[in-house]
């Protein structure tokens, strides 16, 4: 387990001197500030950091959702940690006002969508054999799309000649889409039994055109290392 990061010593972390009721609304204060102040979703580790060590995460989590039960923003678990986001049904409205969307990348292309779901519920797994599970070369121009987009990222070497790079999903891949954990994607069969997937019509070839490269190739081995992540 990580050691607990040492408070300033002026910082009081147990507030002992409080009475129970503002000893809470106190740590309810501070988890909330500091998630507010991150643009991006804070770990468990790290609101820790501001409470006593008696303190419950997950009930002054869920004091804090109640509070916000009927604003326009909430609070979410996702990519491992909580952040604060405008409720979707405000989507329009900010947009409207703001123009914040406006400017933002493309959604994904049916292929890449089919691609990273691939990746998503089979990582780690490299292009060679998605394209065994799709029935069709998968071109490098949708794996570098995915990976510039920040949503995979190269995984360790497949077990098997020529050692080639396998790909997994990353925290953005989580964040944008809403999860906290992988475990959080729809269960494949539960997508079938709804009628929203066809195990069966992907293995047969059901997919766009654009998943198929110009030129078939070898599976590749150093492509990767060009750009690989830190």
């Amino acid at each position: 387990m990580a050691r607990r990061a040492r408070a300033p010593v002026s910082f009081d972390l147990d507030l002992a001197h409080l009475p129970p009721e503002l000893r809470w609304r106190e740590w309810m204060g501070r988890v909330e500030a500091v998630i507010f102040a991150s643009p991006t979703p804070v770990t468990r580790e790290v609101l820790a950091r501001v409470v006593g060590r008696d303190c419950n995460l997950d009930l002054i989590i869920d004091d804090i959702r109640a509070e916000l039960r009927g604003r326009p923003y909430e609070l979410v678990a996702v990519a491992g940690g909580w952040q604060h986001r405008t409720r979707k049904s405000f989507a329009d409205a900010i947009q409207l006002a703001t123009g914040l969307g406006t400017t933002e990348a493309k959604p994904l292309s049916p292929s890449e969508a089919l691609v990273l779901m691939g990746i998503g519920y089979f990582q780690p797994i490299t292009r060679g054999a998605l394209s065994q599970f799709f029935g069709k070369e998968i071109s490098r121009d949708v794996i570098g799309h995915l990976r510039r987009l920040g949503f995979i990222a190269a995984g360790p070497r497949a077990p098997q000649p020529g050692a080639p790079y396998t790909y997994v999903t990353t925290k953005a891949f989580l964040s944008h889409f809403g999860l906290n954990t992988l475990r959080d994607l729809p269960d494949m069969d539960a997508l079938e039994d709804a009628g929203l997937l066809s195990k069966e019509r992907l293995l047969a070839g059901g997919i766009p055109l654009g998943l198929m490269a110009d030129e078939p190739d070898e599976e590749e081995t150093e492509d990767v290392e060009t750009d690989e992540e830190s």
